[in-house]
């Protein structure tokens, strides 16, 4: 069971379907490298901002529909050959069900209800990956340099283009975003979406560099930490040494529970300093004190936007992906007084605004409790084993800084986005880590 996951079994001899052993660890090996690579790099890189059409539905989605289709059956098909039905079985009774079937709700209240549903299984295709990539390893040591390899990959390519093909990974000085000319987006469409996936990238590194791969760890770490302070994505700059050196702090000291103490301290400090400051004045004047620039470039009016909205419809909300982009928003008339025309924002740039708006709040609790709160206590199970705390460090920091970037960016249930899919894998990594033995080698 992999990512070095397992309950027995010594990775010997021939697997369940009588694939031989060494020909199976190396197969399930490429795939997990394989599958990271996609999940980071997505089906169409450099593509730019996708176009949207006037019902506010993205053109660039059949890629997206047919790509994850086919990958999800291919994962699917090899998890059921070569990992061990012990790890699958866990599913069963994973929290994940219960934040599926409050989006499978949701879909119901939404607009177009059918264009939701397909949006729901475009997101669940995806995760079919995320666990392939998880379970497929035969050790910790096998994901371990399949995470390596993909993530060096990614970063060799996009430093490639940075250097031939510049417009196509900076930002440009035309267009709405001119503002930020210069500013390295990789290949993603924004800066503000690349910064935190590199930043995601640079823990791999140091994951990779404690595992004892420290030519290509140490290489992921310059290079995705090069990356990050050419974005100029100051949040991002800010949260990612705080949620290493979190974990880090905890792990030296052997004080995990201090650690997130601390990190639900920073949650509500962060939460303060941001959505806060469109509920209380009081607040405001804090952040004005802290921050030069309170209003996070304009994101409190769309937060005002969409706390109104929320307390619309309360209990069940506006549907998965039923809100923003939709007739609900953009057939409203233009407000010429507010610095953002919400009818073509897509979303709240909130995480948690956002699961407000889509399955009310009560939906919005079960899901954060099910991904924010509930991996805390599975990384405690998982640092009661040895073997297992590289890698429930790993994920912890994605798990703490993504709790950090939602509090500014939208990334829930986000489809095959990127940041969303590798938060995922971290939670899934979690409660994998916090049931399961690893098997190192």
């Amino acid at each position: 069971m992999t990512v070095g996951i397992a309950e027995t079994g010594t990775g010997t001899g021939a697997t369940a379907s009588g694939v031989p052993a060494d020909n199976a660890r190396f197969v399930a090996a490429l795939l997990s490298g394989f599958g990271l690579f996609i999940m980071i790099l997505t089906l169409q890189p450099f593509a730019g901002a996708p176009e949207v059409s006037e019902t506010g539905a993205s053109t660039g989605n059949v890629v997206n529909q047919i790509g994850y289709v086919s990958l999800a059956i291919l994962y699917l098909g090899a998890m059921l050959r070569l990992s061990e039905r012990g790890a699958l079985a866990q599913l069963r009774s994973s929290g994940w069900i219960i934040v599926l079937l409050v989006a499978a709700f949701s879909t119901g209240q939404a607009p177009d209800p059918a264009a939701a549903l397909r949006a729901l299984l475009l997101t669940s295709f995806a995760l079919v990956v995320v666990v392939g990539v998880l379970l497929l390893p035969r050790s910790e040591q096998d994901f371990a340099s399949a995470a390596a390899n993909a993530v060096l990959a990614v970063l060799l390519l996009v430093y490639a283009v940075i250097l031939l093909a510049p417009y196509l990974a900076i930002h440009g000085a035309e267009g709405v975003e001119g503002g930020h000319a210069g500013d390295w987006r990789g290949h993603l469409s924004h800066k503000n979406f690349a910064a935190p996936v590199f930043s995601i990238l640079t823990m791999f590194g140091i994951y990779c560099w404690r595992m004892g791969l420290r030519l290509r760890g140490l290489m992921i770490v310059g290079l995705g930490m090069v990356f990050v302070l050419n974005s100029g994505s100051k949040t991002t700059m800010g949260f990612l040494p705080v949620a290493i050196g979190l974990v880090l702090f905890g792990r030296a000291i052997a004080a995990p529970r201090l650690m997130l103490v601390i990190h639900a301290a920073l949650v509500l400090l962060v939460a303060a300093l941001t959505i806060g400051t469109v509920l209380s004045p009081a607040l405001l004047r804090v952040s004005s004190a802290l921050i030069s620039d309170p209003t996070f470039t304009g994101r409190d009016e769309i937060w005002r936007f969409a706390i109104a909205h929320v307390t619309e419809k309360p209990w069940f909300g506006y549907g998965y992906f039923g809100f923003w982009q939709t007739p609900v928003v953009s057939m409203l008339e233009e407000n010429f007084e507010a610095s953002w025309d919400v009818r073509g924002i897509g979303s709240a740039h909130n995480s948690y605004l956002d699961a407000m708006v889509m399955f009310g709040i009560p939906g919005a609790i079960v899901t954060i409790f099910c991904l924010m709160v509930l991996p805390l206590r599975n990384y405690l199970r998982a640092g009661r084993i040895a073997a297992s705390r590289n890698l429930a460090d790993l994920f912890l920091m994605i798990v703490i800084f993504m709790t950090y970037v939602g509090m500014l960016e939208s990334f829930l249930l986000n489809r095959a986005d990127p940041l969303w899919m590798l938060f995922a894998l971290a939670v899934f990594g979690l409660e994998f880590a916090g049931r399961m033995a690893i098997r190192r080698l």
